[in-house]
């Protein structure tokens, strides 16, 4: 027995630093990096639950550790032990032996048959042996069984028949299993396997949260950096493996959050962000005191109220009565993420200055900020590389989390570098970025259990939650219901969020809190506007609220909306009959602005669509001349939009000087709508459903004090992009219905202002919001209610095909919410694929588009050139200095282009590159114009890339 344990291996000298490492030593190494996950990373939080777990009071540190290190008693089996020549034939000298054509025959009839579901079959019927209670096997085999990504089911883990015994082991096999548990066990100081049975069982919540540690301890404790080859079993020893561990841990820089925060006292709002909470702020701040357990706060407060500050504030509070350790604040963009991340870094460094750098921004043009570029500057090794230890005899499709030909991206320790990795960076102790982060989570893909693990012990605020439309809504709804089983506070905010998005959202925490499929709760409405609305379950399982409103901290604003009309081109018109009728309505504007700003001004237009806009600021161009004006929209490349943003925010922005008869006009799309700290004097804005509409107009005399003209003092709204009609409903532009639904839009332009009156705002929010989304009929004229019937027909069907689509992906199917395990969880349902494009195109449906990097090559010049003019080579190969350049020429393409992109790939000299190894590059002309398919294309910094 002796001998088989010091020859059984668990990672070969290729893959530990040149020496062979014994199985021991690698259970105990990830029993040690455990420890000190426990002591430096835990949030109090999770340890109060793993305690709870263990059987009391600093009962869990120890049991956690056992269970990280358990993890890969699978390995041995011939099922792992054949896998490397040299380690298999010293088992097979020591006496161990297995008939590898049985062998071979078992691992081609279930090729995932492999160490992982080897343990968790090993460790069920070894604690079942140990006299372990059935319910505390049923949940923790699955976390063996899972550690690779995937949780399988019972019937998934038993032995192929075809091995005939032969990748378990028989006989001799037994005995060395049962001893390998044992040996480990004891040396975690368990008298015998039976001491390490837990007493309680935790949600199932809490146990893909401790798989996801699971995962991390492992991953650790296979940086053959730090854990070079054990092959003496005479040095292994929990002592030993702990020594490893604390240099590894050093090393990496991991750290924790905040831990445990002191109760905020009424200064400490001033102390944060240096003024007195306003009403609206003290209210949301008091609900988090008074809350009875951890729960869900909505938040409802107009564009500008502060309720950013409002959340962080609450946040600490929920912190330090909860336990909680860090935060994941998640926003509906890309570009909405990035100013949130520069604001949740100035909020840390005013509690801790060492908090600060300890923020991750997390979305995919991360590399592009220049905040994040300036924490991660000087970058060091590969980060993904030191892991490669983790499996290496795994799955071809994802052998330790990290994608085939996948390397890591160079990125430097602001943040610990570990947490860039791969699928880590919710693990990190502060994370802003897109809410398509906490939304992978709620997804069946592999290793969905770190990003789960990442959210534990955090508070999560979410802001602008009205911007997930049906689809992303049953993401929303099934993380909500993991993190309320969770005991995880969330704090979602909005500033026109609707009355029945409302119920479903607190519907689905109190679900969750209360492990139920379905958990009917009558919502209360909110107090007046601003409000919160805060709800936890008692002791006794039952849901409780705390309810609250104020008055805004500023008067209502009387706005004056008006429609003006412009003729809309039917379905069957020509494109010159288009264009023409585009024209006239850009000229129809161009004169509206003209007037409006006789005296100075700003001016934000807001287009539906990126050829709306291009259209009318090529028009205003021609009158006021390209130092007025200025063009956003999502079709210029990552970096020129970056600019182009920071420009806007400078130009527009609450500090932003505003010159005695100074002209500004500012045309966008969408970019604008919202998480948009701008002041116009005037809006324009094509019409859009009216929570949109609102938080458009909140980009309208935003800040107090600002220098504004005589004539614009009074705040004016003007609606585009629809053609009212004395005899019937309006119509709308094709791509304004595209893109909203005309059921929407009708119900929204039925609660336009007539001639002479105005909207209060935001008094009138709630209200409006709150028509448009009842089913209420009567709200549009007799002439209208005919189309707007069949209107919310198409809307109803296309919700629920749009709802049933997203199903096929969430973690847990319609009717298994009240399962106690997660055996099985990854089976009987779609997949989704595990990278950042494939999890996207789960939670974010719409037609698909693809991303290019555009490079210039002149027929007369062989060499490929950057936008800029700066060569690469004949082959495109990119020299360090003009890596930047070339990854900001990035740009999403329109949908209808999707087919031809397909077929596009990397130039030639960019084979085997980090990052362009996968990409697709758009060649374009000297004249930077390409064909795709049957269209012509242009790209310049001026409009963008737009159809000629």
């Amino acid at each position: 027995m002796l001998r088989a344990l010091e020859t059984l291996w668990g990672k070969s000298r290729e893959r530990a630093g040149g020496r062979t490492s014994l199985l021991m030593a690698h259970l105990l190494d990830t029993a040690a990096v455990a420890e000190l996950l426990w002591d430096c990373f835990l949030a109090l939080s999770m340890q109060s639950a793993l305690d709870e777990v263990a059987g009391g009071p600093r009962q869990g540190r120890r049991f956690f550790a056992w269970l990280c290190g358990v993890h890969d008693c699978g390995k041995a089996t011939p099922a792992h032990q054949r896998l490397w020549p040299e380690g298999a034939e010293a088992v097979r000298r020591s006496g161990l032996a297995w008939v590898e054509t049985a062998a071979v025959a078992g691992a081609k009839q279930q090729r995932r048959w492999r160490h992982d579901w080897a343990g968790g079959l090993m460790v069920r019927e070894l604690l079942a042996g140990a006299g372990w209670d059935a319910e505390q096997l049923d949940w923790v085999w699955p976390l063996v069984a899972g550690h690779h990504g995937a949780f399988p089911s019972l019937r998934d883990v038993q032995e192929p028949r075809s091995a005939k015994g032969q990748l378990r082991g028989r006989g001799e096999w037994r005995r060395v299993q049962q001893a390998v548990l044992e040996v480990f066990t004891e040396e975690l100081g368990f008298g015998a396997l039976d001491e390490a049975e837990p007493v309680v069982v935790p949600s199932r919540a809490l146990q893909l949260q401790l798989s996801g540690l699971v995962v991390m301890a492992d991953w650790i404790a296979s940086d053959q950096r730090f854990f070079v080859g054990m092959d003496d079993l005479l040095l292994v020893s929990l002592d030993a493996s702990r020594e490893r561990a604390a240099s590894a841990w050093k090393a990496l820089g991991l750290q924790g959050g905040w831990e445990a925060l002191e109760t905020p006292c009424p200064q400490t709002f001033r102390d944060r962000f240096g003024y007195v909470p306003r009403p609206s702020q003290a209210t949301v701040v008091e609900a988090a005191r008074r809350m009875g357990g951890p729960g869900l706060v909505v938040v409802e407060a107009p564009m500008g109220e502060g309720k950013t500050e409002a959340a962080q504030a609450a946040a600490e509070v929920l912190a330090a009565r909860f336990g909680a350790d860090g935060v994941f604040v998640g926003m509906p963009t890309q570009a909405t993420s990035d100013p949130m991340f520069t604001r949740t870094r100035r909020w840390l460094e005013a509690i801790d200055g060492r908090l600060a750098s300890r923020v991750v921004l997390l979305h995919g043009k991360r590399a592009f900020n220049r905040e994040w570029q300036a924490l991660l500057e000087g970058a060091g090794e590969y980060v993904d590389e030191a892991f490669c230890g983790v499996d290496e005899f795994g799955l071809d499709d994802d052998p330790y989390g990290v994608e085939p030909g996948v390397r890591g991206v160079p990125e430097r320790q602001g943040p610990a570098e570990w947490f860039l990795g791969s699928k880590r960076g919710l693990l990190a102790p502060f994370v802003v970025g897109t809410v398509d982060q906490l939304l992978y989570a709620a997804t069946r893909t592999r290793h969905v259990m770190l990003r789960m693990a990442g959210l534990a012990g955090k508070v999560v605020i979410l802001d602008e939650v009205h911007a997930c439309d049906v689809y992303m809504s049953q993401f929303l709804g099934e993380a909500l219901r993991w993190l309320g089983q969770a005991g995880v506070p969330v704090i979602v905010l909005s500033a026109t969020l609707a009355p029945a998005q409302r119920k479903a959202l607190v519907e689905a925490y109190l679900a969750g809190a209360a492990s139920r499929e379905e958990l009917p709760v009558e919502v209360p409405g909110p107090f007046g506007y601003p409000s919160v609305t805060a709800a936890w379950l008692s002791p006794s399982g039952n849901p409780e609220f705390h309810l609250d409103g104020t008055e805004s901290w500023r008067e209502d604003l009387s706005v004056m909306v008006r429609v003006v009309p412009e003729a809309v081109p039917g379905a069957r018109s020509s494109r010159e009959e288009r264009v023409r009728l585009q024209g006239e309505a850009d000229a129809g504007v161009g004169d509206l602005l003209a007037s409006e700003l006789a005296d100075g001004g700003t001016a934000l237009v807001i287009r539906n669509s990126v050829a709306r806009a291009q259209s009318l600021y090529e028009e205003l161009r021609g009158r006021f001349g390209e130092d007025e004006v200025r063009l956003l929209h999502a079709r210029f490349t990552v970096a020129r939009r970056a600019d182009l943003t920071e420009e806007s925010l400078r130009l527009l922005g609450p500090q932003a000087p505003r010159p005695r008869g100074g002209r500004l006009i500012l045309v966008a799309t969408q970019l604008a709508e919202q998480s948009f700290d701008i002041d116009a004097d005037v809006l324009v804005t094509d019409l859009a459903p009216v929570d949109l509409l609102l938080q458009r107009v909140g980009r309208l005399h935003r800040h107090e004090g600002t220098l504004r003209p005589d004539r614009l003092r009074m705040p004016r709204v003007f609606v585009t992009g629809l053609a009212p009609r004395e005899s019937g409903e309006p119509a709308f532009p094709f791509a304004s219905e595209m893109i909203y639904g005309r059921h929407l839009l009708l119900r929204t332009a039925a609660v336009l202002p007539g001639a002479g009156e105005a909207w209060s705002v935001p008094g009138d929010v709630p209200r409006l919001v709150e028509q448009v989304y009842e089913a209420e009929a009567s709200l549009l004229p007799e002439t209208w209610r005919e189309a707007g019937d069949v209107a919310c027909r198409e809307q109803e069907d296309q919700d629920r095909a749009r709802a049933e689509n997203a199903r096929q992906f969430l973690l847990t199917p319609h009717g298994e919410h009240e399962r106690r395990t997660l055996a099985g969880l990854h089976y009987g349902g779609a997949t989704a694929g595990s990278d950042e494009s494939s999890l996207q195109a789960a939670v974010r449906d719409g037609d698909e588009s693809v991303e290019v990097f555009l490079v210039v090559r002149d027929e007369r010049d062989a060499v490929f050139r950057t936008l800029a003019g700066r060569a690469l080579s004949v082959n495109g190969d990119v020299a360090p200095d003009v890596l930047d350049e070339v990854l900001g020429s990035m740009v999403r393409l329109p949908s209808k282009f999707t087919q031809s992109a397909l077929a596009l790939g990397p130039l030639p000299g960019w084979h085997g590159h980090p990052w362009l190894g996968r990409s697709r590059a758009l060649v374009l002309d000297a004249s930077r114009r390409v064909r795709l398919g049957d269209l012509m294309v242009s790209y310049d910094d001026e409009f963008g890339l737009r159809q000629v």
